[in-house]
């Protein structure tokens, strides 16, 4: 009880200075902002029952990606699903000292702070972490969030001889842009690959019109 009231304490130190800026309306540009763009690689797609099992994330600040800064860990639980498994090629005994669903949401939330959140189908990882937050007794996350598959719409003539899906997949941005596949379906793996196609997006946003970091999220 006592190490996870230190948590909480914790958490509101991070976010306790931070709440003006990211309740009232998104000051600063892109090129400072700091954004962190993550992917998560769970046992499965139920909110409730299932878990994460990895977490991966990227920093993205004045167009670089320094990758020695980014974000990987290991969750040790008990849910597992063989099926997925052969998706994330996560198993069962493959990382040693994983640590528990608590110590890796307190790490993860010290690499995040109040950082500006990526990811492709945003509400999906996004919605699994605060599920976690939620079971160890913690706040769910205030952090603005951004999507990749929003955002790419944006991108897109809008023309009626012109066929647009109604949905994007992170294969879709990759094989767009061009980007390596190499390592897609680890939490790692994704996390890059959506950060170089957000970077792309937001370059293909520019030469559409001039963009700001509030234009982002209209």
């Amino acid at each position: 009880m006592e190490f996870l009231n230190k948590i909480k304490l914790f958490i509101g130190a991070i976010w306790g200075n931070s709440k003006k800026s990211l309740d009232d309306e998104i000051q600063g540009d892109i090129e400072t902002t700091r954004f962190v763009v993550l992917d998560t690689e769970t046992t499965g797609f139920d909110y409730e029952k299932d878990r994460i099992l990895c977490i991966g994330a990227i920093i993205l600040q004045n167009y670089r990606i320094p990758i020695h800064e980014s974000f990987e860990i290991y969750i040790q639980q008990e849910h597992y699903n063989k099926a997925t498994a052969q998706i994330h090629g996560i198993l069962r005994a493959s990382v040693l000292d994983r640590p528990n669903e608590l110590e890796a949401l307190q790490q993860f939330l010290t690499f995040l702070g109040d950082s500006i959140i990526v990811a492709h189908h945003t509400i999906f990882d996004v919605t699994m972490i605060n599920k976690a937050l939620e079971r160890n007794g913690l706040p769910i996350l205030k952090n603005k969030t951004l999507d990749t598959a929003t955002l790419y719409k944006k991108t897109l003539l809008k023309s009626p001889l012109l066929d647009r899906k109604d949905h994007y997949s992170l294969d879709d941005l990759a094989d767009k842009f061009d980007i390596s596949k190499k390592d897609r379906h680890t939490a790692m793996g994704d996390a890059y690959i959506t950060a170089i196609a957000f970077l792309k997006i937001i370059k293909k946003l520019k030469e559409k019109k001039e963009l700001t970091l509030q234009g982002l999220f209209k």
